[in-house]
């Protein structure tokens, strides 16, 4: 059966976005410097960092995101690339949308359709919550998150939105399982304990 893991990439001071997300800056003022060690800060990624991706990445069938990470990140673009279907969790209607080799199923019934639906899409391959923070938090307390990846940028924002602000789940216990240091982040491997 697929593991669920919940990932994410957060500041120094404890923000996965900065201040004023909106269309344009998905990822608020000076947020976008979160993904430097992704995206080469401008350049390629460090080696340690793309195999990280590689195989966090290549290990999920399915990927669940929030409608508003969907939204700030406009849907990312004409042709994302990412070649597995994404359920998107919504309040709001949409029709499945194919771009390229990734189709967006927008899911109105909830995180636990969402996460049914996408474990079936999987094939035995794990499933990637990856947020935003609201999402994380929401299967994060629903108790059905088995590992949390969590990336740290070394950067500060000073404001913005924290992964775990509001939550209300404290009988969750995490167990560091691996640690991957590169120049450019620090990713951190936990179990999640109940």
């Amino acid at each position: 059966m697929s593991t669920v893991i919940a990932f994410i990439t957060t500041s120094l001071d404890g923000y996965v976005a900065g201040p004023n997300d909106r269309v344009g800056a998905g990822l608020g003022d000076g947020g976008e410097a979160l993904h430097d060690w992704m995206f080469g800060g401008g350049g390629a990624p460090d080696p340690v960092d793309r195999a990280y991706m590689d195989e966090i990445f290549g290990s999920a069938g399915a990927w669940i995101v929030g409608r508003t990470m969907h939204d700030l990140a406009e849907g990312w673009g004409d042709d994302p690339g990412f070649g597995v279907p994404m359920f998107v969790v919504t309040h709001r209607e949409h029709e499945t949308v194919a771009k390229g080799d990734t189709t967006f199923d927008f899911v109105t019934t909830g995180i636990d359709d969402a996460l049914d639906r996408a474990r079936t899409a999987a094939g035995g391959k794990n499933v990637l919550a990856m947020g935003g923070a609201d999402l994380l938090r929401q299967y994060l307390g629903a108790g059905v998150v088995e590992e949390l990846r969590l990336t740290i940028a070394p950067l500060l924002l000073g404001g913005g939105k924290r992964l775990f602000d509001g939550t209300e789940s404290t009988d969750i216990a995490f167990e560091r399982t691996g640690v991957v240091d590169s120049p450019r982040a620090t990713h951190i491997r936990y179990r999640v304990v109940r």
